[in-house]
């Protein structure tokens, strides 16, 4: 990939990760309940998602969800009870600050990974994204390989950083989120279900 093109790639994938979605609302809601360390695993488990998604798109099902509107549908439906599974679960779980000792010991890191890469593999507005903007970048003369690497990594690298942050900065109010209570839960639940409901919804 030459590296005009890259830049325009990488301005892209910035505009995708900056813009509202359910890794990185995940990210803020398991920073600010299990902390800035435990949430890594729920970070890795999107990385790994989005990766896959990068794979998955380069390597043929763009053309195959583009073929079919039957099975975006699906999709679309299927991602959004994820995130309304999510939502509920968030919503459920103990209040900030009052069993976090709890909480930490209780969820695994790999229930963590699990709903981090759920959250990326289920959600349409990436798939779409990648579907859209790939074949743009893509150049025959080149390693599908090699272009796969370069594209999923530079991906994968922004939203590593901007989803630990994020969890940085929840961990931090923390004090301030547990005057709250459960309703900072409920607030993240009830975004989490808005979400979830209006995916299918939309054209």
């Amino acid at each position: 990939m030459e590296f005009s093109n890259w830049l325009v790639y990488f301005a892209a994938v910035l505009g995708l990760t900056f813009t509202p979605g359910p890794n990185g609302l995940l990210a803020l809601s398991h920073g600010a309940i299990y902390g800035r360390r435990k949430t890594i695993a729920t970070i890795l488990g999107g990385s790994v998602g989005f990766a896959t998604v990068v794979g998955l798109s380069m390597f043929g099902i763009g053309a195959l969800l583009a073929a079919s509107s039957q099975l975006l549908i699906v999709m679309k439906f299927v991602g959004g009870a994820y995130l309304i599974w999510l939502g509920i679960q968030v919503w459920r779980s103990p209040a900030i600050g009052e069993t976090q000792a709890s909480v930490k010991i209780n969820v695994s890191s790999f229930s963590l990974f699990r709903q981090g890469a759920l959250a990326a593999l289920t959600n349409p507005k990436g798939i779409l994204f990648f579907v859209a903007f790939l074949p743009q970048f893509i150049d025959p003369a080149i390693s599908l390989m090699t272009q796969f690497i370069v594209m999923a990594s530079t991906f994968v690298v922004i939203e590593f950083i901007y989803e630990y942050v994020v969890a940085s900065l929840a961990n931090k109010i923390k004090p301030l989120l547990a005057k709250f209570g459960k309703r900072v839960n409920r607030v993240f639940g009830g975004i989490f279900m808005v979400i979830g409901v209006a995916l299918p919804l939309r054209g």
